[in-house]
């Protein structure tokens, strides 16, 4: 898109405050040393073992995602407004889900329909006045938010079941570090190291009632095949807990028990990473083994902590989205800070039939999609495959929600025809603690590496970068 706004240069083309040190040092790198980076930073990637799994390709599904030695740079103003931003939407997220499964005020005051919530997927009855410590549904937030001018920042999707990670937003900052230790000590860069012990602290917060002395925390995982396997065993090494299996966690008489080779142990936080439908055998599908017999029903009594909340992902879901305003209005009675895009329902029929007549101009997706599997980019689509596409969305209506399509902003990126610009977007990482909020400076930023793409999934050839969030003190070297 030529009309996207590039985060580096200003329309004169000089570069903009916030990156002058790295338009510097680009400028004075020679193309052969940012390849010999690129090259060193891949063996290091290697090395670490940090991998994804893309299961529709065959049998070698393990991947590295393409690392870009180019930092994105957010000056401490702009970060600013986007943690006020986040705070307020993951506020009124949770706030929703205290409703939701509660006295539903949000659908008595017709601000959406019941039926959006009663017979969507992600609804989980089980959940029905159960209320967790501290009142909190989910407990780590991923906000995946796009920019599109100087001041002008959307929030494309709530991730609120299992985000996903932060562990290569951690591994970007120690490969840069590693690599461009005199940039670094020319720009002042927020840490983010702090995060695991952030994650640590948010759950201890969590404890729940029955818990007596210091919370034992644990990390569910489905195990070694999943695709986010290496986060899951990063997060608990970098936080100091025990990394479960459902086979390792015994529930009697109310509480949790993980086995241990000095025997049972309590545990009374679990941060699972597996999905609703596989935690408890006896409250969801009884074929799971991944999950626990009697988990639900040590958590409904007040016995452990799971987080995030089993159902939070009826915050997160596409269709649900459209109504995020609204809910900051209705439980916080103020306006948003971060805006949402314009989504059409194509179950409803009149949206359908927008959608169906601008195809060439939306973004069509899967309300419960992820990954950036089972969409249409209009723009960049032929004329024969909107066609196909209009076929399926008039066979499953209800499955899809479209918008238009934005002018994503672009970072420099080193590419094989040299540095140029490629579409961003931002996950930063929201914890939700009893106690408070916690916002690590930054977060993940996904590149589409192909020119012209919007898509930056890594599932879809999309790669990641450092975020590099300027503290206060460098404001004079940090404004827009």
């Amino acid at each position: 898109m030529t009309n996207a706004f590039d985060e580096m240069r200003g329309k004169d083309g000089s570069p903009r405050r916030a990156y002058e040190a790295v338009a510097a040092w680009l400028n004075a790198t020679p193309p052969e040393v940012l390849a010999a980076k690129r090259e060193e930073a891949e063996r290091l990637f290697r090395r670490i073992g940090i991998t994804f799994a893309v299961y529709t390709e065959g049998a070698d599904t393990e991947r590295l995602i393409p690392f870009d030695i180019i930092p994105r740079v957010i000056d401490a103003d702009e970060w600013a407004f986007l943690e006020r931003g986040l705070t307020q939407r993951v506020r009124a997220l949770n706030l929703f889900l205290k409703d939701v499964y509660g006295t539903r005020e949000i659908v008595r005051a017709g601000l959406i329909p019941e039926r959006s919530i009663l017979l969507n997927p992600a609804f989980r009855a089980e959940m029905q006045d159960l209320a967790p410590p501290g009142g909190v549904y989910t407990h780590i937030a991923g906000i995946d938010v796009v920019r599109v001018s100087a001041d002008e920042f959307y929030v494309l999707e709530d991730n609120c079941r299992t985000p996903s990670g932060v562990s290569y937003m951690l591994e970007d900052r120690e490969v840069m570090m590693r690599l461009f230790p005199d940039l670094f000590s020319r720009c002042a860069v927020a840490p983010i190291s702090r995060y695991p012990e952030d994650l640590l602290e948010t759950l201890r917060s969590l404890a729940p009632p029955a818990c007596e002395g210091e919370p034992t925390v644990v990390l569910l995982t489905p195990g070694q095949f999943n695709s986010a396997y290496y986060e899951h065993t990063f997060l608990a090494d970098e936080m100091g807990v025990e990394l479960v299996e459902g086979a390792d966690l015994v529930v009697d008489d109310g509480r949790v028990f993980m086995r241990t080779t000095q025997g049972l142990k309590r545990v009374d936080v679990i941060y699972r990473r597996i999905d609703d439908e596989f935690l408890d055998p006896l409250a969801f599908r009884p074929d799971s083994v991944l999950g626990a017999p009697g988990l639900m029903a040590a958590y409904r009594e007040g016995g452990v902590t799971l987080a995030n909340a089993p159902g939070a992902g009826i915050a997160d879901d596409k269709a649900i989205y459209r109504y995020v305003p609204d809910m900051i209005s209705f439980y916080l009675g103020e306006e948003p800070i971060l805006k949402n895009v314009p989504t059409h329902d194509c179950a409803d029929p009149d949206s359908l039939a927008y959608v169906l007549d601008n195809l060439h101009e939306l973004v069509v997706k899967e309300a419960r999609g992820s990954g950036g599997y089972g969409m249409l980019v209009g723009p960049h689509a032929t004329k024969a495959q909107r066609a196909a596409f209009a076929e399926k969305l008039k066979a499953a209506s209800s499955v899809y929600i479209a918008q238009p399509t934005l002018a994503l902003s672009t970072c420099p990126t080193f590419v094989e025809s040299g540095v140029a610009p490629r579409h961003v977007d931002l996950r930063p990482f929201v914890l939700v603690g009893a106690d408070r909020v916690r916002i690590t400076p930054g977060g993940l930023t996904r590149v589409a590496l192909k020119d012209g793409s919007l898509v930056v999934n890594s599932s879809q050839g999309g790669g990641t970068k450092d975020t590099w969030v300027l503290r206060a003190t460098n404001a004079a070297a940090g404004g827009k």
